[in-house]
């Protein structure tokens, strides 16, 4: 499935049904008088949030939602039936804007919200509902109002405790799934993650969901590479953690790299907090990664950590102090 994380969608509620102008007729019956009912309510378009969902792309082949229209008013004093309501699901971490993509209506941060985003219209009057003492016979009925309209958009940013970020080819795809159920793209070429993805990691009986975030590149806030769009994604996770390749020629720099993205793009991504992990440790020489650990914790301030995707031990690390992190 392809992944699509912000859609422009017309939705439209259901116009109330119209108030009957009826009369009653009976043979023998001199005086029937009115009897018409009144409208049914229009349906209603409701958003509701969805956890199994990772995706807004239903809504790329389908932009136009209508609910049911409620039915007209009947004789001998029958409502209208009420249009059925439509129910559009989105995935938690929907956010709803209105048309200028800007002014926020919405946002989805629990599982089973639900959010009307276009009200159904009024059922009319049926005549009955004019008789008085003075008008025996009213021949007056209203019809239904019309059904909210709106053209919104939706934009989803993943929801998770932990967002896993780093230069292309780090090993985050590695990680992810090495410490949770989940089963990205892994190759040894960059940019083999083109979307979110999320799993869930399981210690000592407690879950934390955890995102892995297509690499960062320089430019990456201004949209080069896979860019703005996926930096987006990081600005709800609790935690952030920076995952490094040891074995490339400059750490401090492909630290400072990502790092100047994440400020470029917002600020406030910075006061998160941040682990960083060394990952691959098992392609370089021990000795060598203590001289690389000591020369790095003298230029950076955050805590460090080893990593070998294929070490068991290394990884019950990295969940453990991530359990502590986001509790």
């Amino acid at each position: 499935m392809k992944f699509l994380d912000q859609v422009k969608i017309y939705v439209k509620a259901g116009n109330g049904g119209d108030g009957s102008p009826s009369f009653r007729r009976e043979k023998f019956i001199e005086y029937g008088g009115p009897d018409g009912g009144d409208g049914g309510k229009g349906g209603s378009v409701i958003l509701r949030s969805e956890r199994n969902l990772n995706t807004l792309i239903d809504y790329r082949y389908q932009q136009h939602h209508k609910a049911e229209r409620g039915e007209n008013g009947m004789g001998q004093n029958r409502t209208g039936k009420s249009g059925e309501d439509l129910i559009l699901k989105v995935p938690l971490g929907t956010q709803v804007f209105e048309e200028d993509n800007k002014t926020l209506i919405y946002d989805f941060t629990k599982q089973g919200e639900e959010f009307v985003a276009a009200s159904g219209g009024k059922g009319g009057l049926g005549n009955t509902r004019f008789k008085s003492s003075t008008n025996r016979a009213p021949r007056k009925f209203t019809v239904g109002t019309n059904g909210e309209e709106f053209t919104i958009w939706l934009q989803l940013k993943t929801i998770a405790d932990v967002g896993i970020i780093g230069l292309p080819n780090a090993g985050k795809s590695s990680l992810l799934a090495s410490i949770t159920n989940a089963n990205p793209k892994i190759a040894n070429y960059q940019f083999t993650t083109l979307n979110p993805n999320l799993g869930v990691a399981l210690y000592d009986d407690k879950e934390i969901t955890i995102a892995d975030i297509p690499g960062l590149i320089e430019g990456a806030h201004e949209g080069t590479g896979l860019g703005i769009q996926f930096l987006k994604h990081i600005e709800r996770c609790k935690t952030i953690l920076h995952l490094i390749d040891i074995t490339v020629n400059d750490i401090e720099k492909a630290y400072n790299q990502v790092k100047n993205e994440l400020i470029s793009y917002s600020p406030e991504l910075i006061k998160k907090k941040e682990l960083i992990v060394l990952n691959k440790i098992d392609l370089v020489d021990g000795e060598f990664v203590k001289e690389i650990i000591n020369d790095f914790s003298r230029k950076i301030n955050g805590e460090i950590l080893l990593l070998s995707t294929l070490d068991k031990n290394s990884i019950s690390k990295i969940k453990a102090k991530l359990i502590s992190y986001v509790s």
